[in-house]
Protein backbone atom coordinates (compact mmCIF):
# COMPACT_ATOMS: atom_id res chain seq x y z
CA UNK A 1 0.00 0.00 0.00
CA UNK A 2 1.47 3.43 -1.21
CA UNK A 3 -1.00 5.29 0.67
CA UNK A 4 -0.52 6.58 4.31
CA UNK A 5 -3.26 5.27 6.73
CA UNK A 6 -4.25 7.63 9.75
CA UNK A 7 -6.03 5.70 11.95
CA UNK A 8 -8.60 7.99 14.35
CA UNK A 9 -9.84 6.48 17.45
CA UNK A 10 -13.05 7.61 19.22
CA UNK A 11 -13.05 8.30 22.87
CA UNK A 12 -11.26 6.35 25.39
CA UNK A 13 -8.88 5.05 22.21
CA UNK A 14 -8.97 1.68 20.73
CA UNK A 15 -7.55 -1.37 22.52
CA UNK A 16 -5.29 -4.46 22.14
CA UNK A 17 -8.28 -6.11 20.33
CA UNK A 18 -9.50 -3.36 18.25
CA UNK A 19 -9.51 -3.56 14.53
CA UNK A 20 -7.53 -0.58 13.92
CA UNK A 21 -4.80 -1.63 16.68
CA UNK A 22 -4.77 -4.82 14.63
CA UNK A 23 -4.74 -3.02 11.31
CA UNK A 24 -1.75 -0.97 12.90
CA UNK A 25 0.22 -3.49 14.00
CA UNK A 26 -0.34 -5.26 10.70
CA UNK A 27 0.48 -2.56 8.03
CA UNK A 28 3.26 -0.63 8.26
CA UNK A 29 1.58 2.31 6.38
CA UNK A 30 -0.97 2.67 9.44
CA UNK A 31 0.05 5.29 11.80
CA UNK A 32 -2.28 6.11 15.17
CA UNK A 33 -2.94 10.30 15.25
CA UNK A 34 -2.34 10.80 18.93
CA UNK A 35 -4.68 12.72 20.76
CA UNK A 36 -3.73 14.61 23.87
CA UNK A 37 -6.56 13.57 25.81
CA UNK A 38 -8.89 10.36 24.93
CA UNK A 39 -11.11 10.82 27.53
CA UNK A 40 -12.80 14.73 27.52
CA UNK A 41 -12.16 15.35 23.72
CA UNK A 42 -12.31 18.71 22.95
CA UNK A 43 -13.33 18.78 18.63
CA UNK A 44 -10.92 21.72 17.77
CA UNK A 45 -7.88 20.61 19.92
CA UNK A 46 -9.03 17.33 17.72
CA UNK A 47 -9.37 18.81 14.36
CA UNK A 48 -5.58 20.75 14.92
CA UNK A 49 -3.74 16.98 15.97
CA UNK A 50 -5.66 16.06 12.94
CA UNK A 51 -4.61 18.81 10.98
CA UNK A 52 -1.32 18.65 12.04
CA UNK A 53 -0.86 14.72 11.28
CA UNK A 54 -2.07 15.31 7.84
CA UNK A 55 0.52 17.78 6.76
CA UNK A 56 2.90 15.99 8.35
CA UNK A 57 2.37 12.96 5.73
CA UNK A 58 4.19 12.69 2.52
CA UNK A 59 2.37 11.88 -0.07
CA UNK A 60 -1.53 10.26 -0.14
CA UNK A 61 -3.43 9.80 2.90
CA UNK A 62 -6.97 7.96 3.81
CA UNK A 63 -8.41 8.03 6.99
CA UNK A 64 -9.77 5.34 9.12
CA UNK A 65 -12.19 6.52 11.54
CA UNK A 66 -14.06 4.88 14.46
CA UNK A 67 -17.23 6.42 16.41
CA UNK A 68 -16.22 9.75 17.40
CA UNK A 69 -13.36 9.95 15.12
CA UNK A 70 -15.47 9.61 12.47
CA UNK A 71 -17.39 12.94 13.49
CA UNK A 72 -13.84 14.44 13.71
CA UNK A 73 -13.37 13.78 9.97
CA UNK A 74 -16.66 16.53 9.06
CA UNK A 75 -15.19 18.62 11.34
CA UNK A 76 -12.00 18.50 9.99
CA UNK A 77 -13.07 19.18 6.27
CA UNK A 78 -14.92 22.17 6.85
CA UNK A 79 -11.90 23.76 8.59
CA UNK A 80 -8.75 22.87 5.93
CA UNK A 81 -6.56 23.39 2.87
CA UNK A 82 -5.54 20.30 2.85
CA UNK A 83 -7.46 17.14 1.38
CA UNK A 84 -7.17 13.36 1.83
CA UNK A 85 -7.23 10.44 -0.62
CA UNK A 86 -10.60 9.24 1.41
CA UNK A 87 -12.53 8.23 4.81
CA UNK A 88 -14.01 4.84 6.69
CA UNK A 89 -16.42 6.28 8.97
CA UNK A 90 -16.87 3.32 10.78
CA UNK A 91 -20.15 3.44 13.33
CA UNK A 92 -20.70 7.42 13.86
CA UNK A 93 -22.17 8.27 17.21
CA UNK A 94 -24.99 10.24 17.94
CA UNK A 95 -24.70 13.24 19.75
CA UNK A 96 -28.19 13.67 20.63
CA UNK A 97 -28.48 9.90 21.23
CA UNK A 98 -29.22 8.77 25.31
CA UNK A 99 -25.47 7.23 25.39
CA UNK A 100 -23.52 10.16 24.08
CA UNK A 101 -21.10 10.93 26.64
CA UNK A 102 -21.47 14.11 27.98
CA UNK A 103 -17.59 14.78 28.55
CA UNK A 104 -17.34 15.31 24.61
CA UNK A 105 -17.02 18.93 24.20
CA UNK A 106 -17.72 20.76 20.42
CA UNK A 107 -18.38 17.60 18.42
CA UNK A 108 -21.97 18.27 18.57
CA UNK A 109 -23.11 19.59 15.12
CA UNK A 110 -21.32 17.65 12.70
CA UNK A 111 -21.12 19.46 9.41
CA UNK A 112 -23.62 18.41 7.04
CA UNK A 113 -21.68 19.63 3.82
CA UNK A 114 -20.67 16.51 1.08
CA UNK A 115 -16.77 15.81 1.84
CA UNK A 116 -14.65 16.65 -0.69
CA UNK A 117 -13.27 13.08 -1.09
CA UNK A 118 -14.95 9.77 -1.26
CA UNK A 119 -16.08 8.21 1.55
CA UNK A 120 -17.75 5.01 3.19
CA UNK A 121 -19.89 5.19 6.82
CA UNK A 122 -20.45 2.00 8.01
CA UNK A 123 -23.16 0.87 10.69
CA UNK A 124 -24.36 -1.51 12.81
CA UNK A 125 -28.43 -2.25 13.08
CA UNK A 126 -27.80 -2.35 17.10
CA UNK A 127 -25.11 0.30 17.81
CA UNK A 128 -25.64 1.54 21.29
CA UNK A 129 -23.88 4.94 20.44
CA UNK A 130 -25.79 5.62 17.20
CA UNK A 131 -28.75 3.95 15.66
CA UNK A 132 -28.13 2.93 11.69
CA UNK A 133 -30.86 5.78 10.56
CA UNK A 134 -28.34 8.33 11.93
CA UNK A 135 -25.25 6.29 9.97
CA UNK A 136 -27.83 6.66 6.86
CA UNK A 137 -28.15 10.48 7.50
CA UNK A 138 -24.76 11.23 7.87
CA UNK A 139 -23.68 9.24 4.87
CA UNK A 140 -26.28 10.98 2.46
CA UNK A 141 -25.25 14.35 4.08
CA UNK A 142 -21.65 13.52 3.48
CA UNK A 143 -22.15 12.45 0.36
CA UNK A 144 -20.43 8.91 1.16
CA UNK A 145 -21.55 5.42 0.78
CA UNK A 146 -23.48 3.52 3.15
CA UNK A 147 -22.80 0.15 4.23
CA UNK A 148 -24.90 -1.73 6.91
CA UNK A 149 -22.94 -4.84 8.79
CA UNK A 150 -25.86 -6.14 10.67
CA UNK A 151 -26.34 -6.72 14.40
CA UNK A 152 -22.39 -6.15 15.16
CA UNK A 153 -22.84 -3.53 18.31
CA UNK A 154 -20.00 -0.61 18.11
CA UNK A 155 -17.97 -2.23 15.78
CA UNK A 156 -15.11 -2.25 18.27
CA UNK A 157 -13.35 -5.10 20.14
CA UNK A 158 -16.57 -6.10 22.34
CA UNK A 159 -17.96 -7.16 19.00
CA UNK A 160 -15.59 -9.49 18.23
CA UNK A 161 -14.45 -8.78 14.40
CA UNK A 162 -10.52 -9.57 15.12
CA UNK A 163 -9.28 -7.63 12.43
CA UNK A 164 -12.05 -7.65 10.61
CA UNK A 165 -11.32 -8.40 7.27
CA UNK A 166 -14.42 -7.20 5.69
CA UNK A 167 -14.02 -3.55 7.04
CA UNK A 168 -10.30 -3.94 5.99
CA UNK A 169 -11.20 -4.69 2.26
CA UNK A 170 -13.87 -1.60 1.99
CA UNK A 171 -10.64 0.52 3.51
CA UNK A 172 -8.69 -1.08 0.24
CA UNK A 173 -11.38 0.69 -1.99
CA UNK A 174 -10.56 4.03 -0.78
CA UNK A 175 -6.71 3.72 -1.27
CA UNK A 176 -6.87 1.93 -4.49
Amino acid sequence: MDTTVLVLPGIGNSGAGHWQTLWEQRHGAFVRVRQRDWNRPVCAEWVETLETAISSVSGEVVLAAHSLGCLLVPHWAAQTGLTVKGALLVAPPDPDGPAYPMEIAGFDHAPQDPLPFPSIVVASTDDPYGSVEFAQSCAQAWGSRFVDVGARGHINADSGLGDWPEGYALLRQLTG
